[in-house]
Formats: C-alpha cells, structure tokens, sequence
C-alpha cells in the first residue's frame, strides 16, 4: 500500500483564480495517497471560502478548516501541523502550480537518500503563469545541500513549498516557539539535525510572483526600491534596512529560532558564535573586516553571487549604500 502525503494548504483572501489552478495542480497529481488539509485563515473574502467548500465535497481526500479569527500565515501552518498524521508532509502555497509529478518525484527521492527532508527546484511564473526564471535556484542563488551542511543552520534551505519532509521533523517543530519566524527553516534545521536533507534540482512546480507578495521571489533590488520608497535614501535608512531587515530579519532572527530547538552540542556551539558574528556587525557603521567570519558561517554550493552581494552589504556598508541611493 502506498504511503500516505499529506499537504498542508493555508488560504487567505486568495484570488480564486490562482486557488483553482493550485487546488487542480494538487489533486491532479501521479501520487494519489495524499490527503489535503486546508486551513483558510478567516477570509473576508467569502468566495474564498465557498470555493473550498465545494471542493471538500467533490473530494473526499480534502479537508477543510476555517478560522474564526485570523491566526497568521506561520500559526495557520501550526494549526495545520497538528492536524497532520501522515509520515510525509508538504507544505503548499495557495497561488503556486504544482507539476503532475511533484508528490512523487519528491517522495521517492527522500526514500532513496533515506532523510528527513527533500527540495526541489521551480520555475519562477508571473501573475498569469508565464515563467519569468526558469531556475528559482539560480536566480535566487538557493543553497545546494545534500546530506549534513552548516548551511542549514544559517540560511533557510528551500522556501517551504518545494519542501518534502518526515513525520518525525514535525513532532520536533511543534508546538512552535515564540522564536519561530520561518516554518520553512525550521524544518531544514531539524532534518539536518537528524537524517539529512537532500536536494532535488529538477523544477516541479511554479512558483508564483505578483503583487501582493511583500518580499517573497523578489530580487534584492526589488526589495531595496520598496524600503527606500518608505524610509528614503539617506545613510541612515541605509543602515537602518542593512540592521533590520537583512542582518535581524534575514539571518539573526532564524539563527535565535534554530538554536531555541537544538539538541546537537556542534550545531549549539556554531550558533552561538553565529550570533555574535551577527551583533558584531550590526555595530559597524562604516567597515567591517571580520570576511574570514563570514565565509566560516554563509558560504556554500551554489551561494556565489549571493555571498558577493552579502559581503559588500554586510562587511562595507559604505560601498553599499552608493549603490543603494541609485
């Protein structure tokens, strides 16, 4: 008999058309052990709503939940966690298109490699499905992990729709932690801790990009056009988005999560001067030449681009701000 998949969906105010293709993408799967659970995080939007339902009904595999208040997108996929009882767990995004053999390429690679986590590579789609990036690994310079790497301790190792992951990974995850900022973290955290992880480069789903995503798929350029429509273009809002956004956000906040749930006296130690590392460089205003540091705790296999780009904000934030007044 075949294993059981279950995929967690949250929902919030989606367009239905992107939910329609989502929810198609799913059940239209080569895989057909898969159960999918959906939260909907009290929508005002009750289309929204009637969409599932009808679906739950022309469905036996689905189920649904609807919030009576709105819990978060990172508490909605704790609520969804707890209602998981497979041994394999997917997390899914309401707008993305799944290819037809992504539940089973995924899962016969993480039997295969024997983890606790797999990932995979996507294509890039704009707001009407037209790939825009046919390599999200490349053009977002996603680290390549297979088996152990201290890269999943400093960096999120592949945005939660492209993960795959065991049973056991999520009995280590919850309840969540205050510290929990990135489900998707979280979870290459703890496989890395265990099993390992292991990395899929063949593109099965697309992963979608429009107007409402805040931050997410969009390049560092996009993302410093919109802080600096908000906070200006003078030094200190230069420094203020590196401290804040990228230092706080991007990596020190997720090396405070990780290290809230580790168990491995290695991983505790390379957290801890992690952070520190981070907290020394928040304090530098002009230069920073600690780049032995930095290469010890963020590089990695195909991170090049990405680590120039992190070297130059973090380390000379000087150099970085003429580029960021452009």
């Amino acid at each position: 008999m075949e294993d059981k998949v279950d995929i967690l969906l949250t929902t919030y105010n989606t367009k239905i058309e992107y939910l329609i293709k989502q929810i198609d993408s799913i059940l239209n799967q080569t895989y057909t052990n898969i159960s999918l659970i959906i939260s909907d995080d009290n929508s005002s939007n009750k289309e929204v709503q009637e969409v599932l339902k009808k679906y739950e009904k022309e469905d036996s595999r689905i189920k649904l939940f609807i919030q009576n208040e709105n819990l978060g997108y990172i508490k909605n996929f704790e609520f969804l966690l707890n209602k998981s009882t497979a041994e394999y767990i997917m997390f899914a995004d309401h707008d993305d298109i799944w290819y037809e053999d992504k539940v089973e390429e995924s899962l016969k690679k993480l039997k295969e490699e024997d983890v606790d986590l797999v990932y995979c590579n996507a294509n890039q789609i704009d707001e009407n499905g037209k790939i825009i990036e046919e390599d999200y690994f490349k053009y977002k310079n996603v680290p390549i992990v297979n088996g152990h790497s201290n890269i999943a301790l400093s960096r999120y190792i592949g945005i939660g729709c492209s993960q795959m992951f065991t049973k056991s990974v999520k009995t280590k995850m919850i309840p969540f932690t205050n510290e929990v900022i990135a489900h998707d973290w979280l979870v290459s955290f703890i496989a890395n801790e265990n099993k390992g992880i292991a990395c899929i480069e063949k593109k099965l789903f697309g992963y979608r990009l429009h107007n409402t995503n805040v931050y997410g798929g969009r390049s560092l350029e996009q993302n410093l056009q919109r802080w600096k429509k908000e906070n200006g273009k003078s030094y200190r809002a230069y420094l203020k988005y590196r401290n804040e956004y990228v230092i706080d956000k991007a990596y020190l906040d997720g090396s405070l999560m990780c290290l809230k749930y580790a168990e491995n006296d290695k991983s505790i130690k390379f957290l801890e001067k992690n952070i520190e590392y981070y907290k020394r460089l928040k304090k530098s205003k002009y230069i920073n030449f600690q780049i032995i540091s930095f290469l010890k705790f963020l590089s990695g296999k195909n991170l090049l681009k990405k680590i120039f780009k992190e070297i130059i904000i973090f380390h000379f934030p000087v150099i970085g701000y003429i580029r960021y007044r452009v």
